[in-house]
Order: C-alpha cells, then structure tokens, then sequence
C-alpha cells in the first residue's frame, strides 16, 4: 500500500500530526522503533498525556487513515519528528546530536518514491535540512544504486518546524502560523500545500536555512527572558528584596513584561535549541550562551536552599512537589525538577518524597537508586517537613495553606505566596 504520509517518530510531535492528518482524510503510516508505541497506537490508545490527543487517535484509527508499523512504506511525503538532543560530554559547549534524524532519513532510503516530499519537523541546527538530503541520497547509493542519480534529482526537502506547546498542543497545531522553509521554491509550495489540509494560520514561505534558524531563535528568546527572571531572583535573594513582588510591581510599566523565575528551564526546546545557535557561533553568541548558563545553574541554587531549610530539622523529610518540565504536563524532559530531586536523593539530607499527578511510576532517573518515593499530595505533606514546589501544577493550587504550618516552605515559583 501506498501512503499519502509517513511520519517517523510518534512521540509528542509525531503523533498528534499523524493523527490530524489522519482525520483529514490522508491516508497515514506511523513509524516508531519502540514495538510498544506501535501496539498503542493500533490499539487506538495513546502512550503520552495530552488533552484531547485520545480522542484524536481513536477517530484516526478507527477510520482507518492512521496505522502504525517498525518500519516505513511508500509514500508521497515523509515527515521526520524525530528527537534532536544535544551531547552533554562537555558542559561548556553542549554539541547537537543529529543521530535520531540520520538513522530516520536513512530508514526511507529502500521505499522512498521519485518525486517525494521529505520535510523535516524536528528543531535542528541551521544546515540540517541539507544534511538529510545528502544523507538520504548517500544512502540511496548503496541500497539502490542503479536508480540512485534519478532518484535523488527528483526528491524535495523542505524544514517544516513544528511550534505546539505542551498541553495546548491540538489548539495550537491547527490555529498557529507556520513556516515553510525549502531548499528549493517548489519544496516549500509544496510543503505549505500539504499543512494547508489542517492548518488555519499563516503559512509564510522562506528558504530552509531561515526556518531552521526561526524556531532557534524563538526558543533562545524565550530562555534569554527567563533568564533575566531567572537572575533577579538571585539578584533578590542576595538584597534581602521578595522577587515576586518586585516583578509585579515592575510589570505595572506599560512596555515591561517580566517572566517568572522557577528552578531552570526543561523541556525538548528552550533548554536545547539555544546550545544549537552556540554551537553554530560560539564567538557571536554570548548573550543566548549566557542565559543558558544562569537557567543551566539554577537548579544548583535551589539545591543550596533546600539544603539550607533541611538543617532546621533532626530528620529531614523533603517533599518535592512536580517532576514535569512545565504545568500541567506529564512530560520530564531536560526537567530542572527532575535534576533537583535525583540531587537531593544522591546527597542523601534525609527522606525523598516526590509528588507528580501526571505521571504513574517514577523516571529511570529517579526510580533506579531507590532513594525516592512517588506520592500523592496528602501523603507528602503528612510526613514532610521540608516542602519544595518546583512546578506549579494546578493540582497544588487548592492545597490549603494551613498544612504549610510548622514546615520549611521553598516554593520556586511563587505559588504558595
């Protein structure tokens, strides 16, 4: 069978598109490594939280649009969503890891189509759009060598980068403006007609490299802004002034909008994205460096107040309040509070208590040494003396304040205020 779309990776980016596109009519193939993931999604059912992302899925599927394999198929257009990390063996110059997106391009190579449209959804360095061309066609050479030269002319490559936000992200994959970023004018006119099946914002034409450096420097400039929080509630700290208040006040000026401070920043954007544009221009690149490192540190100045507050008791009993990278969600990835808590077990101050409604087991991190326990809120602050809020989920909005009483508070979001 032939498909209109297979899109390679069906994680948070990957499968809400597939299934959009599914229920729109395009006949879809997900693929994903994990046999796991696979057997979910066939099943109709989801592997990660998101509002609303299983009714989606269900209608996909039972339609018969949306099937999910191991492996790829033909297909008119192949979109790649495939995780783009960065390496961490040096903390002074995080280096982008495009092994994910290689190994994607290189598994279309057998079943890709003359005349296919390869879009890349993935935040990538500035250049990668390149790269999956010329990985796709290297690899064409060695599994299909005889066709390879024709094949290779007739393939389009576009970037594509996706812009949803945890929690939001149906609303927003359908309303926000996209880009369309070729490598050639045909490339990107036909990527803006394929997101036009579902998407009502803008669709604004460019060349790859553009967009690949649009969604970077979205990310930076939101990590830039929180760091600037980030670093007056440091600045605070030190001249005895309450952050929270002095953001308030400050924000009462007409042309002022000043984030909040929190521990660090997590997620799979703002705590990488930047290090791409640092890895692309290390010398020109000082400011977005520097913010990542006042957002990278914070999570060690969270860890000197808890600390701090477990010294006022013989045996300690820390409770960690959130694991997730942001509100609402169930996802940890590059989480400032999941760094904190897995510290805080290491350092060994006392008992570990970790309270996250949208999870069901702890993350390998924090589950392999044993020294933490996932519990609900109740539990966590009848045997906690240290309380440390570290993501203001709306579920610790409603705890009454009274259970505070008697208890070290650090609250790293201003939430218990």
């Amino acid at each position: 069978m032939n498909y209109d779309i297979c899109v390679l990776g069906l994680g948070y980016i990957g499968l809400p598109t597939a299934s959009i596109f599914a229920t729109k009519g395009k006949k879809v193939l997900g693929v994903d490594v994990v046999p796991r993931v696979v057997e979910t999604i066939n099943a109709g059912k989801i592997h990660i939280e998101e509002p609303d992302l299983d009714v989606l899925v269900r209608a996909a599927v039972q339609s018969g649009n949306l099937r999910a394999d191991t492996k790829p198929a033909p297909a008119a257009t192949y979109i790649i969503a495939v995780p783009t990390p960065f390496r961490k063996e040096h903390q002074q110059h995080k280096t982008p890891d495009l092994s994910f997106v290689e190994q994607a391009t290189r598994f279309i190579a057998p079943v890709v189509p003359a005349g296919a449209l390869v879009i890349l959804e993935s935040t990538s360095p500035v250049g990668t759009t390149e790269k999956v061309r010329g990985w796709l066609l290297d690899e064409l050479g060695r599994v299909r060598k005889a066709e390879a030269s024709a094949l290779g002319v007739s393939l389009r490559f576009a970037h594509c980068p996706e812009r949803i936000l945890p929690g939001q992200m149906l609303k927003e994959l359908v309303a926000n403006d996209r880009i369309a970023g070729g490598l050639t004018p045909e490339a990107s006119l036909a990527a803006r007609d394929l997101y036009r099946v579902f998407c009502t914002g803008e669709i604004f034409l460019t060349d790859a490299r553009t967009a690949e450096m649009a969604k970077l420097t979205e990310n930076s400039f939101r990590d830039v802004n929180i760091a600037f929080a980030n670093e007056l509630s440091l600045i605070c700290e030190k001249l005895g002034i309450d952050v929270w208040e002095l953001i308030r006040l400050a924000n009462r000026h007409p042309r002022v909008k000043i984030l909040q401070p929190g521990p660090g920043v997590g997620g799979h954007c703002i705590a990488v994205d930047p290090w791409f544009i640092v890895d692309a221009a290390p010398d020109e690149a000082r400011l977005i460096r520097t913010a990542r490192e006042v957002n990278d540190r914070k999570p060690e100045r969270v860890l000197a107040w808890v600390r701090a507050a477990a010294t006022r008791f013989p045996r300690p009993v820390i409770a960690c309040f959130g694991l997730a990278f942001k509100a609402d969600v169930d996802d940890l990835r590059e989480s400032p509070a999941v760094e904190i808590v897995e510290r805080l077990a290491h350092d060994g101050l006392g008992e570990v208590l970790a309270v996250e409604p949208h999870i069901r087991a702890l993350p390998a991190a924090l589950a392999a040494g044993g020294g933490v326990q996932l519990v609900d809120a109740a539990a966590a602050l009848a045997r906690a003396n240290v309380l440390v809020l570290l993501v203001s989920h709306r579920a610790f909005a409603g705890i009454d304040r009274k259970l505070l009483a008697g208890k070290a508070v650090v609250d790293t979001r201003g939430f218990w205020k």
